[in-house]
């Protein structure tokens, strides 16, 4: 699918509660590759897919192109053939394809359109001392994580809580430290470990007040203990103090690619620059060591949850260029971020992995730096008298550099104004209470977005939520349809506009709940057909043969113009992750169900006139009651919702 600038989010999604078991001798076995679909059966799936979203006139012409492009000998038996033959040659046959139309092809500014931000719980610094000690334990953490991944010696993942479960593809957990993507004219380059010659880096780079230094976390061969970590980011702190003025470079990498691509070649003809900037692609990942924010405390009468959102905001892009989006090398996959005033967090490039491989991460590092086990020493490397200093990047900035900056400052300061996250603790019920009735918690979250949807705009829109094909080799994600025929049944009964009973609005949410289940199940089994049809679509332009009509079909874009992006990010901590729309009138929506609450984040563009995140949140609040009032014809409890929303 064309999604230039349609791209959508691919996050930890629906039925991806895993398991870990390296004792089970299966996960030894090679996973099988990705099926093909039938060709009949997946451009029967699209015209489904189609029916809620476009009209009956449409509909039927876009039948027709389906119906020519299947005819025997024709253009689409000659694709699906070239697919067929492809699978046999590549380990994954879509990958990338997908990785291309997803990420690399994607012209687009990485923050807020892309990389994901995520929260971590607040954090109580007293003194700058404590913050470097959490700072220390944070990177200790990560390289503890690392051994594992550098010996591929993480527990293989499993599709249930079941150890005879399906093993499924690590690939992505290998690919979160040293992998790189570079901005490109046409197409980025998604850079990984095993792409290159060089040896395993050594270092990590910090970023402090703008300005970048080398941290040489092993040296002679030994980590560098917590204490030596404390003491050479003390010396960061202060000799970042001594040029609190410096060039913030960091903004260029804030820049749409093909700008972006433009100034990092102009950067490279300075060999200072080229190395500076190879230390930046190299490093294990980028601790950002950010400047207090001083957020304003929430409005009275403002849902409590406000509290969050600046924080939201900051991991998502920085808090703007007179704050810390200065701070950033937004094209690094790990970026972690510790401000002075508590919050913690990260900002990751999506391109070389799903959420789930970040979460993983992340619960290993917040439970490493809450246990014991970081209270034990490690063998220090020297003493602190004889450690070398951190190494502060230096930079040749030229008059047209500096433009550049002042380009990508402008670009950023309108994004980071135009940027809507409103954040729902939505406290009356957790996912424990769609599995009391047999209901998939995933699914039920999705009929309500379908639903509260609905209520704003009077139509249901293409929606993407990303389905997990991890059980096969190399497996990404594919997309998992939620605006059904079932689920605009349903919502046109709950809104009035047919005539239904109770007992018959029950009967319709069952049903699109139903269809929701297995066009999951379909998806995360190989069987969905977004993937498909891309490859069906770049494959005709590879071969040469000209645009088959249903690629050029108004109906095709429709499909593929994701007005809402979702993800359920699955973890038991109270986090939250946050992203921004894919189209300039949409909605980006992550939600983590927990047992007994459920957390969205909502984000919109101000600029649109037709979305707002408050409005969305309100509705989807009452939609959620009313769901719960339809099933068990009672409402939740809401005397405890301080929250203020507006009912809707």
């Amino acid at each position: 699918m064309n999604h230039m600038p349609n791209r959508h989010h691919s996050h930890y999604v629906a039925n991806g509660e895993i398991d870990d078991d390296i004792t089970n001798p299966i996960h030894l076995r090679p996973l099988p590759t990705l099926p093909v679909p039938p060709l009949g059966q997946s451009l029967e799936r699209y015209l489904k897919s189609l029916s809620p979203l476009v009209s009956k006139e449409q509909y039927e012409r876009t039948q027709a192109l389906v119906q020519e492009f299947l005819k025997p000998g024709g253009e689409g038996e000659t694709l699906q053939q070239k697919i067929v033959e492809m699978r046999e040659t590549k380990v994954n046959w879509t990958y990338d394809y997908w990785l291309d139309d997803m990420y690399l092809k994607v012209r687009s500014a990485l923050p807020i359109n892309s990389n994901p931000g995520m929260v971590f719980p607040k954090q109580y610094f007293r003194d700058e001392g404590q913050r470097l000690r959490f700072a220390a334990k944070l990177i200790s953490g990560i390289l503890d994580y690392k051994v594992v991944i550098d010996a591929r010696a993480l527990p293989v993942d499993r599709a249930r809580h079941n150890k005879q479960g399906q093993p499924l593809c690590m690939e992505q957990y290998y690919r979160l430290f040293s992998s790189y993507r570079v901005p490109g004219l046409l197409k980025d380059e998604l850079v990984s470990p095993g792409s290159s010659l060089m040896p395993e880096p050594e270092h990590i780079i910090v970023v402090c007040q703008n300005q970048f230094f080398i941290l040489d976390v092993i040296i002679n061969f030994k980590r560098l203990s917590d204490q030596d970590l404390v003491s050479q980011l003390k010396r960061i702190l202060d000799a970042a103090k001594e040029n609190p003025d410096s060039v913030p470079l960091g903004l260029l990498t804030t820049a749409d690619r093909p700008t972006w691509a433009s100034s990092r070649a102009r950067l490279i003809e300075d060999s200072t620059n080229r190395d500076s900037l190879d230390m930046i692609e190299r490093c294990i990942f980028v601790l950002c060591l950010d400047e207090r924010m001083d957020y304003p405390p929430p409005e009275v009468g403002k849902p409590i949850d406000s509290d969050d959102e600046p924080l939201g905001l900051h991991m998502l892009h920085g808090g703007g260029v007179e704050n810390n989006t200065g701070n950033r090398w937004f094209d690094k996959t790990m970026q972690f971020i510790i401000g002075t005033d508590g919050q913690s967090g990260l900002n990751y490039e999506h391109s070389p992995s799903e959420g789930v491989a970040v979460v993983q991460l992340v619960e290993h590092l917040l439970k490493y730096i809450d246990s014991e086990t970081h209270k034990r020493k490690l063998t220090r490397a020297q003493s602190i008298c004889e450690l070398p200093n951190p190494r502060k990047l230096n930079w040749k900035i030229s008059p047209i550099l500096l433009q550049d900056i002042e380009i990508a400052k402008a670009q950023i300061t309108y994004a980071v104004s135009d940027a809507d996250v409103k954040l729902l603790r939505f406290t009356q019920f957790g996912k424990n209470f769609p599995k009391s009735q047999n209901i998939s918690p995933d699914a039920f979250v999705q009929l309500a977005l379908q639903l509260t949807y609905y209520r704003i705009y009077g139509r249901l829109t293409s929606t993407y939520e990303s389905g997990s094909t991890r059980r096969f080799q190399e497996g990404r994600v594919d997309n998992i349809r939620a605006a059904s025929p079932e689920a605009l049944e349903f919502v046109r009964s709950i809104k009035g506009e047919r005539e239904a009973s109770i007992e018959e609005k029950k009967f319709l949410m069952r049903e699109a709940i139903k269809a929701q289940t297995e066009t999951c199940l379909q998806t995360i089994t190989g069987q969905g057909f977004d993937c498909h049809l891309l490859c069906l679509r770049e494959v005709s332009k590879e071969i040469g043969m000209p645009l088959p009509a249903i690629f050029a079909d108004e109906a095709f874009e429709i499909s593929n113009r994701f007005c809402l992006s979702t993800s359920q990010v699955l973890t038991k901590l109270d986090t939250f992750m946050c992203y921004g729309p894919v189209v300039p009138d949409g909605y980006g929506a992550s939600y983590n169900p927990h047992e007994d609450y459920i957390l969205f984040a909502i984000a919109s563009f101000k600029s649109c006139p037709s979305t707002d995140s408050h409005v969305f949140r309100a509705k989807l609040y009452q939609t959620l009651i009313d769901m719960h009032e339809l099933c068990t014809g009672t409402k939740p409890n809401t005397n405890n919702n301080s929250n203020g929303y507006t009912q809707g």
